[in-house]
């Protein structure tokens, strides 16, 4: 028996000591916090805020401290999708996504029970106000204003939680079937308006291109005339010019033919025969020409008596023949105008 209780006692000890051995290795390993890269601890001692730790490993004080991580690197919190009304009256359904990131880990874990719950529920209610302040062609045509407004909205509550909103993005705005209808016969409408547009303004730009043409074809035909018109006066005062000088020289050189005609006439003695011949001759032409009236030179007589001489000098240069006896005309003069 006392050989039984003793090995008893033993084992007693031992499961003590290796129950004490675990409580002890158990308080050292919940003293022992291992904070990751992009988080901090915060520490709280008795439920009152300590510290707060960066990352790394940390020993707390056991059964006294305790540590809680807060993310530091920015999220994105995508809402659901919800109704909103314009302006005008337009039943919209909208979703955001907000962008935003913990600055000030003690504000916020200890001004807001949840800031992620506190940002999500200030986004619907800003959402709800900046579309209520638009028209359903503004809440579709303005997408940088809302997302701007909604920040500007949020952005003094999140501060007081110690969250930053970094950017809000509309994901979705979907009108009703009906505005949808209605936006699509819209939209074709311009569309054919703006094509009859660009077709009268082809038309208009084909006719002025077509004018402009006839325009420029007529400029250069006038041109075209015009520079014949001009060259054809040029030729023809060349032509007149060039027969002025033609006959301006003729008759300087017929100037010159009969000065040397008379100076030959003067410096030759002319038979008085040939003289008689040519008057005859142009006494004969006179009479031949179609004319109503008959000229009789005042020389007649003297043509006569030049007749005369012309024969008897035919007759005297025959053989045997007498010597031509004078001829006057009755003023004391011969037919060749000498005196008797």
């Amino acid at each position: 028996m006392p050989v039984a209780s003793v090995s008893a006692g033993e084992v007693a000890v031992v499961v003590v000591g290796i129950g004490i051995g675990l409580i002890v290795l158990s308080a050292i390993m919940r003293s022992l916090r291992i904070v990751q890269q992009g988080s901090v601890g915060v520490v709280k001692r008795f439920g009152e805020f300590r510290s707060v730790q960066q990352p790394g490993i940390h020993i707390l004080l056991p059964l006294a401290d305790r540590m809680e991580k807060v993310d530091m690197r920015e999220f994105p919190m995508t809402g659901d999708r919800q109704t909103v009304i314009t302006r005008d009256n337009v039943s919209l359904i909208v979703s955001a996504t907000i962008f935003c990131q913990v600055i000030d880990v003690k504000s916020a874990l200890f001004e807001i029970n949840d800031f992620v719950l506190a940002v999500d529920q200030l986004s619907r209610t800003a959402l709800r106000a900046v579309f209520g302040e638009m028209t359903l062609d503004e809440c579709l045509s303005q997408r940088d204003s809302i997302n701007s407004r909604m920040q500007d909205h949020m952005a003094d509550a999140t501060m007081k939680w110690g969250v930053r909103l970094n950017r809000i993005e509309i994901l979705e705005i979907t009108p009703p079937t009906n505005v949808l209808q209605a936006m699509s016969e819209q939209k074709e409408a311009e569309q054919h308006k703006r094509a009859s547009i660009l077709k009268s303004e082809g038309d208009q730009q084909s006719n002025i291109n077509i004018a402009q043409g006839r325009k420029q074809a007529a400029v250069l035909e006038a041109e075209g005339a015009k520079q014949a018109a001009i060259l054809a006066a040029e030729a023809q005062q060349k032509a007149i010019v060039l027969q002025a000088e033609g006959e301006r020289r003729a008759r300087e050189l017929r100037g010159q033919g009969e000065a040397l005609s008379l100076t030959a006439i003067d410096s030759a003695t002319i038979n008085p025969n040939t003289l008689a011949v040519l008057q005859l001759r142009a006494l004969q032409e006179l009479a031949s020409s179609p004319n109503a009236k008959v000229v009789v030179p005042y020389e007649a007589a003297g043509l006569v008596g030049g007749a005369a001489v012309l024969v008897d000098a035919l007759k005297g240069s025959a053989p045997g023949a007498t010597p031509p006896v004078p001829v006057t005309n009755g003023s004391g003069h011969d037919s060749s105008g000498r005196p008797s």
